[in-house]
């Protein structure tokens, strides 16, 4: 073998390790910072649909702002199962709808684009709610059908959840394949949004990963097969001088 071959055969064999590497390092990443969850109903259309597969950072409550999507579970709301809504109020902030047909928060109509297209906030008419510290005021992007904090509005919170309910924040919709969520950008004059989670990282070391093994592994049978070609080419060359 020459020295030329044995170079390639150890770069080859870096590539695969380095691409084993990253590739289960990314999913082992994954699993640590996001769990899967199926949205059961359809209470998040447009946004997420009944059915639809999520992908949900682990987050603690105190990092959870206007306009995320989280997992959260409230036993108040009758139910032991995970629930999925979008915030949009946190403590302090007060609450209603509507001024325009637009949810107002702290006296500002907020845009929601991501409201089903010709719908109104207004659909999800309730009065003013001024929530509690350390609590959450939710609605669903299906305004007409969801049983959100407006559903509750007689409970002894008011209709809010506490910051300690969220167990996750949903970055992306994969299956079917809509992607990462949008940011809702209408509740920027309100404060600093959430910034997504490290999705696009982790995708970046899988691919990059897959992509090493396959070429490193491909370098074997690739190197051989011009090695035989050049064998059958030299004695014929010889033959012609």
């Amino acid at each position: 073998m020459s020295g030329e071959s044995r170079m390639g055969h150890r770069l080859s064999g870096l590539a695969v390790a380095l691409g084993l590497v990253l590739f289960l390092g990314g999913f082992a990443w994954g699993a640590v910072v996001y769990r899967p969850y199926t949205v059961p109903t359809s209470s998040m259309t447009p946004t997420i649909g009944a059915g639809d597969r999520v992908l949900a950072e682990r987050v603690d409550g105190d990092e959870v702002k206007r306009g995320d999507v989280v997992v959260f579970r409230d036993k108040s709301w009758v139910t032991d199962a995970d629930v999925v809504k979008r915030v949009v109020a946190v403590g302090g902030d007060t609450v209603s709808c509507c001024t325009d047909g637009k949810l107002t928060v702290n006296g500002k109509q907020i845009d929601e684009p991501y409201l089903t297209k010709g719908s109104l906030a207004e659909i999800k008419n309730f009065p003013t709610v001024t929530v509690p510290k350390g609590r959450l005021f939710l609605l669903g992007d299906e305004r007409q059908g969801s049983l959100d904090s407006t559903a509750h509005l007689t409970d002894a919170a008011g209709g809010t959840v506490s910051r300690n309910a969220v167990s996750a924040r949903v970055d992306a919709v994969v299956w079917p394949m809509k992607g990462m969520l949008k940011r809702p950008t209408g509740f920027e004059s309100l404060g600093a949004l959430s910034q997504p989670g490290p999705l696009r990282t982790l995708e970046l070391l899988v691919v990059t990963g897959a992509v090493l093994v396959l070429v490193g592994g491909a370098y074997g049978p690739v190197a051989s097969r011009l090695g035989r070609s050049r064998a059958h080419t030299r004695p014929e060359a010889a033959g012609a001088r």
